[in-house]
């Protein structure tokens, strides 16, 4: 069984219910925030309204909803940031490097000069990413990279601004 991250009360929800004004985009399945850490300026998530945790649980409907929102913000931040390319992932369980126990989907543009390697560290090494069973997860405690990254309310509304004037127009 995969085992989940422990996060009460789920970052996500709380996100998506009381800090609206984090939304690029939306949809009937999915809401498309910018992520508050951006090892990448403009890095989004595709999250699914419904609270579920991980790939094996979406429906079908959403399954597609979310490669949808992926390509969508995809072509907003081509438009915007001119990137050198896109890494797209996903992590099921603590030992993929799941933080959170709520879907998402992250959409990250990237750049020249960029230190953040392929993904999240806590892949390169499955030992790195376990922990007892049942305890809450605790990222992996880099606080000079975590401050680093952190952006202010003010950089991620106009973050968020300028990746949403550049989203296509739906065709769905």
């Amino acid at each position: 069984m995969i085992e989940l991250p422990v996060r009460e009360p789920c970052d996500l929800c709380v996100a998506l219910r009381d800090e609206p004004w984090k939304a690029i985009d939306a949809c009937e399945h999915t809401v498309t925030v910018i992520n508050p850490s951006q090892f990448e300026t403009g890095q989004c998530c595709v999250v699914t309204r419904r609270h579920v945790a991980t790939l094996l649980e979406l429906s079908s409907e959403e399954c597609g909803a979310v490669m949808r929102a992926a390509q969508r913000v995809a072509e907003a931040l081509v438009a915007t940031y001119r990137p050198l390319g896109l890494l797209t992932f996903q992590n099921n369980g603590v030992f993929s490097g799941q933080e959170t126990p709520h879907f998402h989907f992250h959409v990250v543009p990237r750049q020249p000069g960029s230190d953040w390697g392929v993904g999240p560290r806590q892949l390169a090494h499955v030992e790195g990413a376990g922990r007892a069973p049942g305890t809450p997860h605790e990222p992996l405690g880099d606080t000079s990279l975590r401050e680093r990254v952190a952006a202010s309310r003010e950089t991620l509304e106009a973050t968020v601004a300028r990746i949403r004037a550049n989203l296509p127009l739906r065709g769905d």
